[in-house]
Formats: structure tokens, sequence, C-alpha cells
């Protein structure tokens, strides 16, 4: 079996752990469980990566840099109505596909409020840069109307936290949502 070059193996750091910090948070997931998911040891993870934050604002990133990628590709030459449909219908497979990406989100705007709390406010300036990027891939596709991207962008977070607590998709929550938007059998499996 080949070695992995340090780049397959920082990526393989950066899989476990997207799905340690999705599962447990930013302040409940130890460098040691994301070490020993990915077969390395601590002071390896350290040579990849600074610290705790600094892999937990990677994780962050890519998590946020996947929406966007979606988004993009669901939009190409699409305007208005058809990119929001469209938009709205890649999002939906993207969490139902990947719901470690859906938790990770969603610990990634716990622990900014967190870390706020605490006084750190590097965790949110990140993840405000963050979402200003996805905000601003989705204004254009919606005709730079800023009345469409937050409805847009409101619909995602009310399907995030119906997903994490778990609805399922045949349930009357979810009767309000444009039709792309459901998850009727795509979290079925």
């Amino acid at each position: 079996m080949a070695r992995m070059s340090a780049e397959e193996r920082r990526e393989s750091v950066i899989r476990a752990a997207t799905t340690e910090f999705a599962r447990g948070g930013y302040y409940g997931t130890s460098t040691e469980a994301i070490a020993k998911r990915v077969g390395v040891s601590q002071p390896y993870l350290f040579r990849l990566f600074p610290g705790k934050k600094a892999l937990f604002l990677e994780v962050a990133k890519r998590c946020v840099d996947d929406t966007i990628r979606t988004f993009e590709e669901a939009v190409e030459g699409l305007e208005g109505e058809e990119a929001l449909h469209a938009m709205a219908n890649a999002y939906t497979k993207l969490i139902a596909d990947s719901p470690e990406r859906l938790l990770m989100q969603m610990q990634m705007y716990v622990a900014v409020g967190a870390a706020e709390q605490a006084g750190d406010h590097e965790l949110g300036e990140e993840v405000r840069a963050g979402w200003m990027r996805l905000w601003d891939t989705v204004h254009l596709p919606l005709g730079a109307d800023t009345g469409e991207t937050t409805t847009f962008l409101a619909y995602g977070m009310l399907i995030n936290c119906l997903v994490a607590m778990g609805f399922p998709p045949e349930h009357r929550v979810w009767e309000g949502l444009y039709p792309e938007a459901r998850l009727k059998g795509r979290l079925e499996k």
C-alpha cells in the first residue's frame, strides 16, 4: 500500500474533523478523537494545523465552500425563479446525501455564539465572512433582490432546523415550502 502524501493526509484529517465536529461541536470534540479517527498522532495533527481552532475554521470554510459550489453548479445559465428552484433542489439533495454537512453548519453557528459570549471573536469573523460569500453567491442569480435572497436563505435555515430535528418528509411542517425544498423521499435510506 502506498503512503499518503501530506496533502492526502491533510484531506483525511479534514474529513475526519468534519465528522467529529458535526457530531460533537467545537467545544465537545477533542483533537485526540480526530487524530484517532484518521489514524495519526496528535503531534502529527498539530503539524498540519496549528491548533483546534485552525482545524475547525478550515472545516467550516470547507463546509461553506461546498455549499457555494453546490449553488454555483445548480444555477449555471439560470436566473430568477429557475435559479431559486435549482438551488433549493441542489441544497436539499446535498444535506440529504451528506447529513454531516448539515450538522457541521449547525455546529458552526453554535460555536460562534459560544465563542462570542466568551469574548473570542475570531470564529465569528471567519464564519460571518463565509456567510457573506454564501449570500453573494445566491444574491445575483436571484436578480440581486435583497428580499428574494433573504427569503431563500431563511427557507434554507428553516430546512436546516427541520432536518436537524428529524421531522420526517411527510410531516405537515414541510407543506409551506416550495416543492424543490421538500425532502420527500430524500431522507428515506
